[in-house]
């Protein structure tokens, strides 16, 4: 399984049928996602902790994405890289991102 962080309001407005494509597709040329929960917190911790409103995880299962998935280094880390969108099919579960008052992300019971 990999993980993929987003605002819960994006993913909303997301339709159920259509593929996800994330923004970082256009400016980056692939979907961010990461392989190990502690990873997935620390980055939201470091990029979004300060960030507004609700956010949501989807849980995606690697063998059902259709785009390419390269794992790339990212200081001194690998992280898988979706290039492409992301079919319906192969995302298997949306996990709200629980978050303290002060907005610090927690990891989710359901991911634990």
């Amino acid at each position: 399984m990999i993980y993929h962080l987003l605002p819960q309001a994006v993913w909303a407005a997301q339709p159920a049928d259509q593929p996800y494509r994330a923004p970082s597709l256009v400016t980056e040329r692939f979907i961010h996602c990461t392989a190990e929960v502690p990873w997935l917190v620390q980055v939201a911790n470091t990029f979004y902790r300060h960030e507004d409103g609700a956010f949501v995880i989807l849980c995606v299962e690697e063998t059902q994405v259709t785009a390419p998935i390269q794992w790339e280094k990212v200081d001194n880390w690998r992280f898988p890289h979706i290039y492409g969108p992301l079919s319906p099919d192969a995302i298997r579960a949306v996990v709200p991102f629980p978050r303290t008052a002060s907005g610090e992300f927690l990891v989710p019971e359901e991911l634990q």
